[in-house]
């Protein structure tokens, strides 16, 4: 007997629980009180040392927000230090973004932490057939946010 999958409606409400929740977790194990940026700056600025230099609208994209909203985020990135811009070599209309020293270093010590706790308990409360799911897991979500069709 095959049971049939849940329908899509029920996986993205189970989905949206469980990443609401892991979310919260993860801030609980690496705290940002200490910083005057949010999360949002931070994920960010990840992107920005992971992909390299890019334009204001591309990191809009990449992170689905508006154009104003990542000039904001941007902007409170510069004033921290963290980014600068600079001309495009290619199309000087263009401004790029890109991390600074200190910026590569804040996004090496606050995933560091999550990333501990995470691995820790995972490593202590999954086998290794529900960690290989976890791996598959993850490969979807990240194709799912990759995902241009609505």
């Amino acid at each position: 007997m095959t049971s049939e999958p849940v329908p899509p409606e029920g996986t993205a409400v189970e989905l949206m629980r469980a990443m609401t929740r892991l979310r919260a977790r993860l801030r609980t194990e690496a705290p940002i009180d200490d910083l005057p940026w949010n999360w949002s700056h931070l994920t960010t600025l990840h992107r920005i040392v992971t992909d390299g230099p890019m334009t204001v609208s591309e990191l809009a994209q990449a992170e689905h927000v508006r154009r104003q909203s990542m000039a904001e985020t941007v902007a409170a990135l510069r004033a921290g230090e963290l980014v600068t811009t600079a001309k495009d070599p290619n199309d000087g209309r263009k401004a790029l973004v890109s991390a600074t020293p200190a910026g590569r270093t804040l996004t090496k010590r606050i995933p560091a932490a999550r990333e501990a706790w995470l691995a820790d308990v995972i490593g202590s409360a999954l086998r290794a057939p529900e960690r290989r799911t976890l791996d598959k897991a993850a490969e979807i979500m990240n194709r799912l946010a990759d995902s241009e069709t609505a």
